[in-house]
């Protein structure tokens, strides 16, 4: 069988939550158009609303769309609903695991959910590559917040899903931990393991990811390799350090400054408009000595707030 170009394909997804007695009807996806290239760190961001659990959802199969195509691994949810869905391990962002099962029992029970036969199982392979291989006969009410979380991952690749989304996955764990996922999620994709990630570490998502995108009211509003979504902000911060600190700002001019906790001054400005030699002679001007200079560029936060809150609309804080 001939590899798909896309690990996952969306044309058209829509989702309406119907009104009932108190609750008006809810448009969640409002025709979302994604294409997640194969073997890609594919990051899904988005503030609360945006439709991003609800197109999880249409993934696993625990939501019915309600118009659109999507393909798991160039299978059609509709025509091939269970080839499709095992072509896909989900990390959910609540942790739901049984508590009277060891971790090994779970592992195996999720294995025969897929119907993995017994000599094709990893269970412990998978437990001792998520830290879990001396927990194996341990219930999992023992095990700390953190532990569970993995436990979740190492579930989601019991049938070795070529695809693997991975929701909040770090949420409410300690750095090393952290730092013990991304490490075993770099490694599964460089196996060729496609990787779909949403988070609200915007730092995570940058240094991970090398597609990224962004969902806003039902929409997506971007799509594009990282690099290509950090050059749209139009927009460069010089950090000048001064000889003598600072009381007041100085007047310079057309540009915004402001002075930061540590003394330094940050001056913003346009790159398509003028150019750091320009800040520096207007600095100069204000009478202001130089000691010291950097240059900052605008980061995925300030992309990711430029598309998702610069409306007037308030985004719905309910999740779908």
């Amino acid at each position: 069988m001939q590899l798909p170009d896309f690990a996952i394909e969306a044309h058209g997804l829509t989702k309406v939550f119907p009104a009932s007695k108190s609750v008006p009807e809810k448009t969640a996806l409002g025709g979302v158009d994604l294409m997640i290239p194969r073997g890609s760190i594919f990051g899904l961001l988005g503030p609360n609303g945006a439709g991003k659990s609800t197109f999880i959802n249409i993934l696993a199969g625990l939501c019915r769309k309600t118009s659109g195509t999507v393909k798991i691994w160039g299978l059609d949810i509709d025509e091939q609903p269970r080839d499709a869905r095992a072509a896909i391990g989900v990390v959910p962002q609540e942790i739901t695991v049984d508590v009277f099962f060891t971790p090994k029992e779970s592992l195996e029970v999720q294995a025969g959910y897929y119907g993995v036969p017994r000599k094709e199982r990893r269970t412990e392979e998978l437990l001792n590559v998520m830290g879990l291989g001396d927990k194996a006969q341990a219930y999992v009410r023992q095990l700390s917040g953190g532990m569970k979380r993995r436990l979740m991952v190492a579930k989601a690749m019991v049938h070795n899903p070529p695809v693997l989304i991975l929701d909040e996955p770090t949420a409410g764990v300690d750095v090393e931990l952290r730092r013990q996922l991304w490490a075993y999620v770099e490694e599964l994709n460089g196996l060729g393991v496609t990787i779909v990630l949403t988070t609200h570490y915007l730092q995570e998502a940058e240094e991970l990811c090398d597609t990224i995108a962004i969902m806003n009211r039902g929409q997506v509003v971007a799509c594009e390799p990282k690099s290509s979504l950090l050059r749209r902000m139009d927009t460069r911060t010089v950090v000048v350090t001064p000889e003598q600190p600072l009381s007041t700002v100085p007047a310079l001019g057309p540009f915004d400054a402001r002075l930061r906790a540590d003394g330094a001054l940050a001056v913003a400005f346009k790159t398509s408009e003028t150019s750091v030699e320009a800040v520096l002679t207007a600095v100069r001007a204000a009478g202001v000595r130089i000691k010291d200079l950097a240059t900052e560029n605008p980061d995925l936060e300030d992309v990711f707030m430029s598309l998702t809150y610069s409306a007037p609309e308030t985004v719905d804080p309910t999740a779908y």
